[in-house]
């Protein structure tokens, strides 16, 4: 039999009142919403009309349309009935933020153990029984969990156990606790923890053009150069090369956008301050950003294409000035054309 892969994200079977919760509208009645709460497995809750705005509603399809996903406040659970009723307009941009923000750590968990469930051929409830929500209680939420384990498996896997109850050598029942996690559930998890978690270095990039046309300018940008380079640091390396001239590019790779940018940002300063202490000039063309594969791809394809061009041209050097020894000279005066 195929396993179960249905479950809510949390232990609790419903959400608390005054708790704001993720909903996805599924369709509109005469009386309000209908919506599925994303995080309790897709439960039914309401919101009528009167809650969807504290203004006069003038157009409900502006309010609220099916198939949106968004936060709403608990106003009433009946676990008996299974009725929960919702509310839009009393949920606050705090409370949005918050709900936002643990439903995005909540999904990519739930995500995680759905993959070890079906990857192991295991009901989701039983990995989230024994697995999932002792996390959840004892870390504030499973997401920061697993954080650990992308690092140190053991510190987190390793204290989790359950009971089991066996039979011993009297024909006696007895319990035994043991620990919750196989080692082959334990191997799968934490595999796609890290394949999911690990944090990836993000490419920054900043384009700028350079210019001194003092003597010796091209000595002062290499020192303009430099002192960009070594505003880098170990999280956050600089490295600046030319694509073509007046046209420069600095690159890194952090895992820290906000500190990537801050680095360049000083970097692009300490290059402006050297090259302009010999009269030169700098221009940001792009300033620092994160930049994609593709980004990255096709800058390596246009310098490449620029280095081509160039051994082109210092290739065809000697024949050009053949020809135009060959040629005469131009009378550009009298426009006659070529004179010997």
């Amino acid at each position: 039999m195929a396993p179960n892969l249905e479950c809510r994200m949390y232990e609790a079977k419903y959400p608390e009142v005054d708790m704001a919760v993720m909903i996805q509208v599924k369709n509109i009645a005469d009386m309000g919403a209908y919506v599925s709460l994303l995080e309790y497995n897709n439960i039914e809750g309401m919101i009528l009309f009167s809650e969807l705005s504290r203004r006069r509603i003038r157009s409900v399809s502006s309010l609220i349309k099916v198939g949106r996903i968004e936060p709403v406040m608990v106003l009433r659970v009946d676990k008996e009935r299974g009725y929960i009723d919702l509310s839009k307009r009393r949920v606050s941009e705090e409370d949005i933020q918050a709900c936002e923000e643990r439903y995005n750590k909540s999904k990519l968990v739930h995500s995680i153990m759905r993959h070890v469930a079906e990857t192991l051929n295991i009901d989701l409830e039983e990995l989230y029984i024994h697995i999932g929500w002792p996390l959840y209680r004892k870390y504030g939420h499973a997401f920061e969990a697993f954080k650990i384990i992308v690092t140190d498996p053991d510190t987190v896997l390793s204290t989790l156990t359950r009971e089991v109850k066996e039979v011993g050598p009297d024909g006696q029942e007895v319990t035994k606790v043991v620990p919750a996690v196989s080692e082959e559930v334990k191997d799968s998890l934490v595999k796609n923890i890290r394949r999911r978690m690990t944090p990836q270095p993000l490419k920054i990039r900043a384009d700028i053009e350079m210019k001194c046309f003092q003597f010796d300018g091209v000595l002062h940008i290499k020192e303009a150069m430099h002192k960009a380079e070594a505003a880098g640091n170990d999280d956050c390396p600089v490295k600046i090369k030319l694509v073509a001239p007046p046209l420069y590019v600095l690159t890194t790779q952090t895992l820290d956008k906000e500190q990537g940018i801050l680095v360049f940002n000083n970097a692009i300063a300490s290059c402006t301050e050297a090259i302009e202490q010999h009269k030169g000039k700098l221009v940001v063309k792009e300033a620092a950003r994160a930049v994609s594969e593709r980004d990255d791809k096709l800058l390596a394809e246009h310098m490449v294409k620029l280095r081509q061009d160039n051994e082109e041209v210092s290739g065809d050097e000697d024949s050009e000035e053949e020809e135009d020894t060959g040629m005469g000279e131009v009378d550009v005066d009298n426009g006659a054309g070529i004179t010997d």
